[in-house]
């Protein structure tokens, strides 16, 4: 089975026609962020303040990477818990976010915000940190640079590989307890 290639920003009409299970690549910008840097977000947000990226059909990947090694963009990249983020992401959903993507299982309330706003979850391989980081061409911090390594960098990714954990139609690829 091939991956279905998408290119960012993702579009509604793309994300419908994705399944649970369905592999797919990424190309284009996505956004690196994680629980400190999701906070500060909401905290934006309710402040009425901008956020530092568009939210409309962007890609938010739980990942704190490690420092860029000479001659690289960045070190090992590889995903993070992401029920962390769950008080964060549906209003993030709400606002146009078209996927998010991490490792791990996920909150009832997230789940019910990928149905509702057409979003997906997306799980990248833990593990294969180094593996993931061949994928991103290009690294920037753009807000919260005191975080380190949890500030939120614009990452440009070239068929950055993942399978769809959450689809939009409630689909799960985790069995039932």
């Amino acid at each position: 089975m091939s991956a279905i290639h998408l290119t960012t920003p993702l579009h509604y009409e793309d994300l419908q026609k994705l399944k649970a299970g369905d592999r797919v690549t990424l190309s284009g910008i996505i956004f690196a962020a994680r629980d400190v840097a999701h906070r500060r977000m909401i905290e934006a947000l309710d402040r009425g303040a901008p956020l530092p990226f568009e939210l409309d059909g962007a890609v938010i990947y739980y990942v704190g990477p490690t420092p860029p090694p000479p001659g690289l963009p960045i070190g090992s990249a590889g995903p993070t818990t992401s029920y962390r983020m769950d008080a964060y992401a549906p209003r993030l959903y709400a606002l146009g976010l078209a996927a998010s993507m991490g490792k791990g299982k996920r909150s009832a309330e997230l789940r019910a915000a990928l149905q509702k706003y057409g979003g997906v979850y997306l799980g990248a391989t833990g593990g294969a940190a180094a593996l993931l980081a061949r994928h991103i061409t290009a690294a920037e911090v753009i807000a919260y640079p005191e975080l380190g390594p949890e500030a939120i960098r614009r990452l440009t990714v070239d068929k950055f590989p993942a399978i769809v954990i959450y689809d939009a139609h409630g689909g799960d690829v985790f069995p039932p307890i």
